[in-house]
């Protein structure tokens, strides 16, 4: 089935909110960064403009910039929330960034209903997503991939150019070129890549001129 993807560039790290959805109006967020009142707003506008059903919440990570808006969209929505297990002790930490980073009105995000593995094939109405593991940038970091589509949301993994920060805690940069190259770069050359970051790009691009291979 067709899948549609909309974009939305959120909160002060300019982090990439994805919106999936169907013909039929099923319908996916995939790492809710809205942070202001503004930004919750133009996200609930899209979704109730095109009439889109809310199946499920899916975070590729835990960092701060990919979780400010799971709790006002979980209340919103009341939906499943999607995260890997080993990347519990991010989200846990959220709280403690957030007042590093003067995000005084952040809502705690509740813990993942539902715990992502490898290789799991996620299906909401007409979405089908296959979960990657990718860690690197994050310990329990995921991408979200469809074969028939040919896209794949890769949250901090791959970004158009360059790739994930691996000096943060969890981080490993040889962990990190290896989910690159056994993982993302197994994908066909004429996959879509939407990043957590910036605009998009192709698997094909990024194996030919991505800088990770000069670190």
């Amino acid at each position: 089935m067709k899948l549609h993807i909309e974009s939305f560039t959120f909160n002060p790290f300019q982090e990439n909110t994805y919106v999936v959805y169907t013909d039929t109006k099923d319908a996916v967020i995939v790492d809710p960064g809205c942070y202001t009142r503004e930004e919750k707003q133009h996200l609930i506008d899209f979704i109730t403009d095109n009439q889109l059903t809310i199946h499920a919440i899916l975070n590729t990570h835990c960092h701060i910039d990919h979780v400010l808006g799971n709790s006002f969209l979980m209340q919103e929505y009341r939906v499943d929330l999607y995260a890997h297990p080993l990347d519990l002790p991010t989200l846990e930490m959220v709280p403690y960034a957030a007042k590093m980073y003067g995000f005084e009105g952040y809502e705690t995000s509740p813990l993942p209903t539902q715990l992502l593995a490898d290789e799991q094939t996620l299906q909401f109405g007409g979405i089908v997503l296959n979960v990657l593991v990718g860690p690197g940038h994050a310990p329990g970091h995921v991408a979200f991939y469809n074969a028939e589509n040919g896209i794949i949301l890769s949250g901090d993994i791959l970004f158009r150019g360059s790739f994930g920060r691996y000096d943060l805690p969890g981080g490993d940069l040889e962990t990190l070129k290896k989910t690159l190259k056994e993982v993302m770069f197994q994908l066909p050359a004429e996959t879509i890549v939407y990043s957590g970051h910036g605009i998009e790009t192709t698997i094909g691009e990024e194996k030919k001129f991505n800088p990770i291979w000069n670190y």
